[in-house]
């Protein structure tokens, strides 16, 4: 088997799906690997390290695109050579952010080239597949990032300090939506001196919140049961947005910095700031968005643009991780190689139709659209003939 690695082509993109580590992991389980030359570089992985590791460089995107199995970051796009997704081998298999619940018309391409593609944001989220869950793992990029970005914009610092010239008063940082990159974000926040508060619908992370030294911010809020059987956030009725819209915003204008991170799987990003609240912010206050591209957690959010109104700066960055895109490809690398490592038989694919990784995380295959979350229907388990342990015979 010949997995390829070519070069990400997003705007902006910084990150390479496997780094020489991961390479040399791989090649330890048997396939053959080839990177695109410069696939590596913005991380910081040039190619003399990845052919150190045993992999195999090629000057074509085309050549990494062909291979058995293709390994990226970003979904599948338009080139000036044609589709990325057109230009897979038919038959092939492919893993990625495939962003299947928004990104159709990439699925169907898939099916029509019959490929065997993975999404790896639907990975679920159990014990044994918690070393291969990519969407945690750049989730925690994204959220210690988040806070960098807040502070270098905000006109004051983070940490109480007593000086000769005064004391300076701690900066005032909340996060909105609890999960893995809002606890990244209260940690980041909290050891560079911040007082910090959290806030989520899923009372079950209080416990998560103060273990890191924060508050967990209370609303007036009937959540009731407000985490699916994934662990994500389910969407609530508007009615209830609005009464946390009303909430939340009291706490808003007391902060320096708010990051919010709620999203709902499939869904666009729940509004929960207006632009009123906003607007009774200090001047010089800062919000980080992380929900930005799928419309935003604030009112005024724009994607990939940093809006100022009345002194407050709403930063809309969509791909943080790629700002830091050594440690998020050497995370990202890991996650992949571990799958990998679970769907490797031999050195090559092996499908298990009946195991939650595959099933949960496979998408298309063999010309079907096949994972039920989407509407799918996984192809059933072929029957394991058992025998006798004396005579070996079928039973």
């Amino acid at each position: 088997m010949i997995i390829g690695v070519p070069k990400e082509i997003a705007q902006g993109e910084r990150r390479v799906a496997l780094v020489p580590d991961s390479v040399k992991q791989l090649v330890g389980l048997g396939p053959e690997v080839v990177v695109e030359t410069g696939a590596g570089s913005a991380a910081g992985f040039e190619d003399d390290a990845y052919t150190a590791a045993g992999a195999r460089i090629v000057q074509d995107a085309g050549e990494a695109l062909g291979a058995d199995l293709v390994l990226k970051v970003q979904m599948p796009r338009e080139t000036t050579g044609g589709h990325e997704a057109d230009r897979l081998a038919e038959g092939a298999a492919l893993i990625c952010f495939l962003k299947p619940l928004d990104q159709t018309e990439i699925t169907q391409r898939l099916v029509d080239r019959k490929v065997t593609a993975f999404s790896v944001e639907l990975m679920p989220r159990i014990t044994r597949a918690q070393s291969m869950d990519a969407l945690s793992s750049q989730s925690t990029i994204a959220g210690y990032k988040a806070v960098l970005m807040g502070a270098n914009v905000l006109p004051r610092i983070f940490p109480m300090l007593v000086t000769a010239a005064g004391t300076l008063q701690p900066a005032r940082v909340l996060v909105v939506g609890v999960g893995v990159a809002g606890l990244q974000a209260l940690g980041t926040a909290k050891r560079l001196g911040a007082v910090t508060y959290g806030y989520d619908t899923r009372a079950v992370v209080r416990e998560q919140v103060e273990s890191l030294g924060a508050r967990f911010v209370e609303l007036d809020l009937d959540t009731g049961d407000s985490e699916d059987s994934g662990g994500y956030a389910k969407a609530q009725t508007e009615e209830f947005y609005q009464r946390q819209r009303a909430e939340l915003g009291k706490h808003v204008a007391a902060s320096d910095l708010v990051i919010t991170t709620a999203l709902v799987p499939g869904q666009q990003a729940p509004l929960l700031i207006e632009a009123d609240a906003v607007r009774n912010m200090r001047p010089g206050s800062v919000i980080v968005d992380l929900a930005a591209e799928k419309g935003g957690n604030c009112e005024l959010s724009r994607p990939d643009e940093n809006v100022v109104d009345s002194g407050v700066t709403i930063i809309g960055h969509t791909n943080l991780p790629a700002e830091v895109p050594a440690h998020a490809s050497q995370m990202y690398g890991k996650n992949l190689v571990t799958l990998l490592d679970h769907l490797l038989e031999e050195g090559r694919l092996s499908l298990d139709f009946g195991d939650e990784i595959t099933a949960g995380s496979l998408v298309t295959h063999a010309g079907k659209l096949v994972n039920e979350r989407l509407g799918g229907s996984m192809p059933k388990p072929e029957p394991v003939a058992e025998t006798t342990e004396a005579e070996g015979e079928e039973v």
